[in-house]
């Protein structure tokens, strides 16, 4: 009967602990207002906020004490599109956090002096379904040692289930 009550007072005093516990703020806010009409979907990610357009990962929004540089908000793109997407975010550069020169992900960094312009421009181009910005994730990646691409999402295990059951 002892360990019962026991069990009880630890459950409820976590629970009271995880309701009082203050919601993180989102980073850079504004952006989820410019893109309220799209019908977005924001998931927290590597203590950042994900932005989802239907199926496609578009943007995340960061703000840490952390890898100051890397603040702002990160464009998912492709490196095909770098060239053309600089052209108009001229601070726009490849997140550092990863520790690679180049990265699929760009940052407009938050420090930057046209920062809000940028982010806002950017918003722009999603809600215009902008191809360069918004990658499916897990739809495909390549293996370093071949090069070659692999299938890794949820999506393709499926199909290959399927597939493996027809024959």
């Amino acid at each position: 009967m002892k360990q019962r009550a026991a069990r009880t007072e630890m459950k409820q005093a976590r629970d009271a602990f995880l309701r009082s516990k203050p919601r993180s703020r989102v980073p850079h806010e504004f952006v989820l207002d410019a893109l309220e009409p799209i019908g977005l979907v924001t998931k927290p990610m590597f203590g950042c906020l994900a932005v989802y357009v239907r199926e496609k990962i578009v943007l995340i929004l960061r703000d840490h004490r952390d890898h100051l540089a890397d603040n702002g908000v990160w464009l998912a793109t492709t490196a095909e599109h770098h060239d053309s997407l600089r052209l108009e975010f001229p601070h726009m550069r490849s997140i550092q956090l990863f520790g690679t020169p180049v990265t699929s992900w760009q940052v407009l960094p938050s420090d930057a002096g046209d920062f809000e312009e940028s982010a806002l421009h950017a918003c722009e181009l999603v809600l215009a379904q902008d191809p360069r910005i918004g990658k499916v994730p897990g739809r495909r990646s390549v293996t370093r040692k071949t090069g070659t691409a692999k299938m890794t999402s949820r999506t393709a295990k499926k199909k290959t289930r399927t597939v493996m059951k027809k024959r």
